[in-house]
């Protein structure tokens, strides 16, 4: 799929199918993660891979905005330094392995943005680290009309040279 074509047409997945995601797309998720550019390359982040039935389910009941990890058959946990940039480094790292994911027919979506400490615990996490995200991925058990999106018009975001003039 084009990058572009990705972008355009990447949606919220939170209900999948009972089928497992190859190993060689895992492997692309993670690399197109680790492959992601940070601010002075500091690389302030570390991709835990869940697949474990019980470990899924235990992420689940602690990811109180998407409960349904529990129901993917694989997770990869975000994890970061406690940096200046890692917040925004990580982020631009979750979309690459959201977009090289539905790439390839996989969906994801972004659960949690704080309130994931007992998720150090659980997975062996050392204190000095924050876990950022959790990300369900696996094939769409839903129809999704790819591309589909309830966005502002261009116009109303977009601005040529200066705030307020029309981007045309």
């Amino acid at each position: 799929m084009e990058v572009f074509e990705a972008v355009r047409t990447m949606l919220a997945v939170r209900r999948y199918l009972d089928r497992a995601v190859p190993e060689t797309i895992v492997q692309r998720i993670v690399e197109a993660g680790r492959l992601t550019g940070s601010a002075m390359n500091l690389q302030p982040w570390h991709f835990i891979v869940v697949q474990d039935r019980d470990t899924l389910r235990r992420l689940g009941a602690l990811a109180r905005s998407g409960p349904y990890v529990a129901e993917a058959p694989l997770a990869i946990v975000v994890v970061i330094d406690r940096t200046g940039y890692a917040v925004s480094d990580a982020s631009r790292a979750i979309d690459s392995m959201m977009l090289t994911a539905w790439s390839e027919g996989v969906g994801s979506n972004w659960v949690g943005f704080g309130n994931l400490e007992k998720v150090n615990a659980l997975l062996g996490i050392p204190s000095e680290r924050d876990v950022l995200a959790i990300l369900p991925f696996g094939y769409p058990a839903d129809r999704i009309g790819r591309g589909k999106k309830k966005r502002k018009p261009l116009r109303a975001v977009a601005h040529r040279e200066r705030y307020g003039q029309p981007f045309e």
